[in-house]
């Protein structure tokens, strides 16, 4: 039997991406065939720095290189950035099943499917640019997603409401976009493998959605005035459109969610 929590900090500090891809793949399997076990008693290590390679270099999101996608090295630039989001995604589904420890066994089996996702979704990127002539850390990339899991690693409920339902699912939002440039450009193989991402990203907000309600049903708390209350403390002014109003709506948001985030705008 494979010890969970054990292992899911075993595959957060890996530091080379292609083995942190691997071990959460067997992870998964294991979780699919029944083959864990979890002590949620445990101890829980405080949360640090996860497990990356020393390239790309972490730099301001305001120092992220940007490129146009007229060219290969624009592409390859957008590549990079979202192929740095899917990383950090390992990372994030990773510390979500070890950081907490009193709920229910399905959540620990639907995060470990959303890190095997973001493995092949890793891979799938990393491939693509490997073909635009580039290697994952050729450009710089910022650590927002991280330091975002660093702020909630307190709480489960603040995790599920701000990470998945604000910071993945902005990828929700702008993904469509970035396929139709791409498209434009004549980048049908980026913009193909976006459409993928794009359609499975959608079942992970969905998966933070339910948990985040969960958590809420759990302490008495009514979920969107909940959801919408630490929106405003962490990133009002922040949040901008537009937004996939459809593809939120599939992964668990509601029509006064969507009303009070566009007002926040």
């Amino acid at each position: 039997m494979t010890a969970i929590f054990e292992r899911a900090a075993e595959c957060l500090a890996i530091t080379s991406p292609e083995e942190k891809c691997c071990a959460a793949t067997d992870l998964w399997v294991a979780v699919q065939t029944n083959q864990f076990e979890f002590d949620p008693h445990t101890p829980v290590m405080p949360i640090g720095v996860a497990g990356h390679p020393a390239k790309p270099e972490l730099v301001d999101p305001s120092r992220v290189q940007r490129r146009r996608l007229g060219s290969e090295a624009g592409r390859a630039a957008l590549v990079h950035a979202v192929t740095h989001i899917e990383f950090n995604a390992i990372n994030l589904a990773l510390d979500a099943v070890y950081r907490f420890r009193d709920m229910p066994r399905q959540y620990y089996i639907d995060w470990m499917s959303v890190a095997a996702d973001e493995a092949r979704h890793f891979q799938l990127l990393s491939r693509r640019l490997t073909e635009l002539g580039f290697s994952y850390g050729d450009f710089s990339a910022h650590n927002g997603l991280w330091e975002m899991a660093q702020r909630t690693a307190d709480d489960c409920m603040k995790r599920m409401a701000l990470v998945p339902r604000v910071l993945e699912a902005r990828g929700l939002d702008v993904t469509p976009g970035m396929i139709e440039r791409l498209n434009t450009a004549g980048d049908d193989e980026t913009a193909r493998i976006l459409g993928i991402i794009l359609d499975e990203e959608v079942r992970h907000v969905e998966i933070g959605s339910y948990w985040f309600r969960t958590c809420c049903d759990q302490r008495g708390l009514e979920p969107e005035a909940t959801f919408l209350n630490l929106v405003k403390e962490y990133f009002s002014g922040s949040l901008r459109g537009p937004f996939n109003i459809p593809a939120r709506m599939r992964a668990g948001f509601t029509q006064r969610e969507m009303d009070a985030i566009s007002s926040i705008e």
